[in-house]
């Protein structure tokens, strides 16, 4: 086989993809994503001994994380982009080592991964072909299938880490933890049941890494609150904005002031109207079109440029390339790439000059979709939901937060959200939300239902609601409240927040639409035995279950 990878949720064939990714990455792009990881995991190595010597290097830590986030489904295709990032990898390993031996600290038997070195683009090309960078180089299965579990939980971690250290906020016990864990995954010593600790261990500092970026959030931008949100558009030049930065969407809408160039959300951006900091800004117009996985025609009468600022990208057709710019860990091959200065202010002037040349977006679907629930807003409503809790009205919370993809199978999402009884509430996060959040379900006593906290990381509102009903009503568990977890995934992000809600202790989750390729029989036969985690059925017999 060409690569190997079994990261997301469409491995090829429920197993793996073996010859191109589902995604569109290359066989070449795939094995540089192997050696990324590899070479992380040597810094991570050369990065505790540092430690141990009171020798710091924060940028190490800076650099792990965005090597992981790049590595993220759908973040970056750009062949070159890697190859430069390993180069500057290697160096900063070298830079430590050497810091490490002028303090006497001579480091023998060391692993490869943090002695293997390449000062060519072809060299560092046959280092990704070899055998032992890839998954398939951990020979036992279920031994391979933690360690990638928790690789994968590390890169959603490092996601959040980077949208929160691009805020001012970061934590040298989640650096650490990253650093620790990458290591561990090395260690040969570690039985599967070490590993299975570690795993949960992960979804501890999951829970941490998305409070911080929740504080960051809220710090800069202040509390979600309910907001309707425009899905027409107006007649001016317009520029879309994909992903999960509120950082970058700031500096764009500042810099669009007073140009004549709206902006639109698109995809995970949507969440961005519910913070009050947005509000002011006249041209931040509205939300346009769906998921990540309808971008191609979306793009097509959306008319002006986008703008990438995290993962979510699709192979575009050649014709749109010219109108894509990228930015932070994302990148694709022919788009332009825009860098952040020392200071982390980026300049957007040529997409808004790019935008003033195009013609403004055709408009695809009129009316306002409703969210801002995030756990502030909805602790303003708690005396409203706990009385409609208690008279009956709402029997009963279903959490279907996560993510949506290209699968058919995934119109389950759908037909679940019509066929719920009218007595019963949605709470979600992510870009699950778009299979339901335009359907007219109602509301129960002025409480919408669907209640629609937030992107993917705002899943950490969802826990903090349920952890504040379970205080409310005086339970020893948050599995005894009328909350029933129906979750669909994709990417390595909700591995975090999978492994975040395992760590707090909820059980019986469906998750969906298929099991991750992943888990080995036994690691999944783990996780069923210890957490419930099931698999999705038909959405009658999935109903039966909940509700029996």
């Amino acid at each position: 086989m060409s690569m190997f990878c079994y990261q997301c949720q469409e491995a090829a064939k429920g197993t793996g993809c073996t010859v191109k990714g589902v995604c569109g990455k290359s066989e070449d792009v795939a094995k540089l994503q192997d050696l990324m990881i590899y070479t992380l995991k040597g810094i991570a190595l050369i990065a505790q001994e540092c430690k141990k010597a009171g020798i710091k290097f924060s940028n190490a830590n800076h650099f792990i994380m965005n090597g992981l986030f790049m590595t993220i489904t759908n973040a970056n295709f750009d062949e070159g982009a890697f190859i430069e990032k390993i180069k500057e990898g290697i160096a900063l390993r070298e830079e430590m080592k050497e810091e490490l031996k002028n303090k006497g600290i001579v480091l023998n038997d060391l692993h490869d991964v943090a002695t293997w070195t390449a000062d060519t683009d072809f060299a560092i090309k046959a280092k990704a072909d070899s055998v032992q960078v890839g998954v398939l180089a951990t020979e036992n299965e279920d031994i391979r299938s933690l360690r990638e579990l928790i690789t994968y939980g590390l890169k959603g971690m490092a996601a959040y880490a980077e949208h929160a250290y691009n805020l001012g906020k970061e934590s040298e016990e989640i650096y650490e933890f990253i650093s620790k864990a990458l290591v561990a995954t090395l260690d040969d010593t570690l039985s599967a049941d070490d590993l299975v600790a570690l795993t949960l261990e992960t979804g501890k500092y999951g829970v941490d890494v998305m409070a911080m970026l929740d504080a960051a959030n809220t710090g800069a931008y202040g509390n979600p609150e309910i907001t309707e949100v425009n899905i027409g558009v107006r007649n001016n030049p317009a520029i879309l904005i994909s992903g999960h930065d509120l950082k970058d969407l700031e500096q764009l809408l500042e810099q669009t002031k007073g140009t004549g160039v709206d902006v639109y959300t698109h995809g995970e951006m949507l969440p961005a109207h519910y913070y009050p900091a947005f509000k002011k800004y006249d041209h931040f117009v509205g939300n346009y079109g769906n998921a990540w996985w309808k971008q191609k025609e979306e793009f097509e009468t959306f008319n002006g440029p986008i703008l990438f600022t995290t993962n979510c990208i699709v192979p575009p057709k050649p014709e749109h390339i010219e109108r894509i710019y990228t930015t932070g860990s994302t990148g694709y091959p022919g788009c332009k790439h825009i860098e952040a200065d020392e200071n982390g202010k980026k300049d957007f002037s040529e997409i808004i000059e790019h935008a003033k040349k195009l013609d403004p977006p055709k408009e695809i679907e009129t009316g306002k979709i409703i969210g801002g629930f995030a756990h502030e807003q909805v602790f303003a409503l708690a005396d409203k939901i706990v009385d409609a809790i208690k008279s009956g009205a709402i029997k009963k919370f279903f959490v279907m937060a996560g993510c949506d993809g290209r699968m058919k199978s995934r119109s389950y999402y759908t037909e679940f959200a019509k066929k719920l009884p009218k007595d019963t509430v949605i709470l979600t996060a992510g870009c699950a939300k778009y299979r339901y959040n335009k359907l007219d379900l109602g509301d129960i006593g002025g409480i919408p239902r669907v209640l629609d906290a937030g992107q993917c990381n705002d899943s950490y509102s969802l826990a903090v609601i349920a952890l504040k009903l379970k205080e409310i009503f005086e339970l020893n568990d948050i599995n005894e409240l009328p909350i029933a977890y129906n979750i669909a995934w994709y990417e390595q992000k909700a591995v975090i927040v999978l492994l975040a809600l395992l760590y707090l202790g909820v059980k019986n989750i469906k998750l969906g639409p298929t099991l991750p390729a992943f888990l080995s029989p036994n690691v999944a036969k783990v996780l069923v035995d210890t957490f419930g985690i099931n698999g999705i059925n038909s959405v009658d017999e999935d109903l039966e279950q909940f509700l029996g």
